[in-house]
């Protein structure tokens, strides 16, 4: 059985979501501890909990010691079985993130499935739907999966609400070079408001143009969703290449300006265009699995994340597949060592 410590690292919910994903693929048990150990809440949250009671679906796999606040569990995998599945987060939590958990596994599975995963969409700490759909989907189905996405719904937090569904048509993955992102091509910000005043969204917009000095007017647009669908606000930041689409995104906080959120997100596309990496931050740490899966590949990208870095080493404890990096120009160059 691995032994893992969740406070190294990273020292939060991805090594969870790493770790079940890697047992369910390659049959072996693992023992977590000091689950979250370097966040301000330690222990397994809501979310954190619906994604391995995910992966215990999906994998026949048994779990102990699986509770909110829970600082330790065992983890034992069964056989991965494909279907249609329905998993519920509950509150805000991330849908995208319990996707994550799943996703690669039901991609090697040897039947198609389908998924409805119910909680916040558009949430802080986590990717927004957009990105799954437009920035990493589009790398996953290279590889030879096909993986369609459909945002139902919009959830925010703390009410969450949201609803996604996934269908996944497996395939034999197969190594990729994700090194040029290619022609610049559209670019847009839209601001999200539900239920909230919408000067948030005009503000948010107003700001992200002081960054994005050199973008045309007609990229920057509000959007207003039914108050049902909130309280909530989330600004999108989107531009798109031959190669690859990055998503920057912002979500509304009480107490914190809308302009410093936009103001940040906006810096983040900025920095990511003039970096000429492929994949930004967010992107690079989701294709270590699949890569390593595919024995093959390699991509550019911006400064290597804290949870990439702990990624490479799961990958490396479960497969013995070795990551190397180097520095390429203005970015990073990742290679999987099979």
């Amino acid at each position: 059985m691995i032994i893992i410590d969740g406070s190294e690292g990273e020292g939060g919910g991805q090594v969870l979501r790493y770790a079940c994903a890697l047992a369910l693929l390659t049959g072996q048990p693992f023992k977590i501890e000091n689950i979250r150990g370097g966040r301000e809440k330690p222990g397994l949250m809501r979310q954190h909990v619906t994604a391995i009671e995910a992966a215990c679906v999906i994998g026949g796999a048994e779990c102990s010691g699986l509770a909110v606040g829970s600082n330790s569990i065992s983890f034992r995998p069964g056989r991965i079985t494909p279907g249609s599945y329905h998993f519920a987060v509950g509150t805000a939590g991330s849908t995208g993130l319990v996707l994550q958990t799943v996703l690669v596994p039901l991609m090697m599975a040897d039947a198609p499935s389908h998924l409805v995963i119910e909680g916040g969409t558009h949430a802080m700490a986590a990717p927004p739907f957009e990105f799954i759909e437009r920035t990493l989907l589009p790398v996953i189905n290279r590889m030879g999966p096909t993986v369609s996405a459909r945002l139902v719904r919009h959830g925010f937090y703390p009410r969450g609400g949201g609803r996604i569904e996934i269908d996944i048509v497996p395939a034999p993955l197969r190594p990729v070079e994700c090194i040029e992102r290619g022609a610049a091509g559209p670019v847009q910000a839209t601001a999200i408001v539900a239920g909230v005043p919408f000067d948030i969204a005009d503000r948010e917009l107003t700001a992200a143009r002081k960054v994005l000095v050199d973008w045309p007017a007609e990229a920057f647009a509000p959007r207003q969703l039914p108050a049902d669908q909130g309280p909530g606000n989330a600004l999108l930041i989107e531009a798109r290449f031959d190669h690859v689409t990055e998503v920057m995104s912002a979500f509304g906080k009480l107490g914190v300006p809308a302009e410093r959120l936009a103001t940040t997100a906006a810096k983040r596309l900025a920095g990511y265009v003039a970096s000429g990496a492929f994949a930004g931050p967010y992107l690079q740490d989701q294709l270590l699995l699949p890569l390593a899966l595919a024995r093959g590949g390699v991509f550019t990208a911006v400064k290597i994340s804290e949870h990439s870095r702990t990624a490479m080493s799961l990958i490396e404890r479960f497969t013995g597949t070795r990551f190397r990096t180097s520095t390429n120009g203005d970015s990073n160059l990742v290679e999987v060592i099979a």
